[in-house]
């Protein structure tokens, strides 16, 4: 069987979203996103699941995000 060691997060200025991703530590993802953004925080979505799972889950969130129109 196969870890639930990975955590899927939103990274958020205020109430917006700037950033999702994986990651296994979330204390570390936090203090390396607030390098460029200080007062941003991490806010865990779900509970923790497989490599593959949240990869799975963080290709299928940056599929519905579509580039701006020039």
């Amino acid at each position: 069987m196969a870890k639930r060691n990975i955590y899927k997060y939103d990274f958020k200025l205020g109430n917006k979203i700037l950033h999702s991703g994986i990651t296994n530590d979330m204390e570390r993802r936090e203090k390396e996103h607030q390098i460029g953004w200080p007062s941003g925080h991490i806010v865990q979505v779900g509970n923790r699941t497989t490599r593959k799972a949240a990869e799975d889950w963080e290709d299928s969130k940056h599929k519905t995000i579509t580039p701006k129109q020039k």
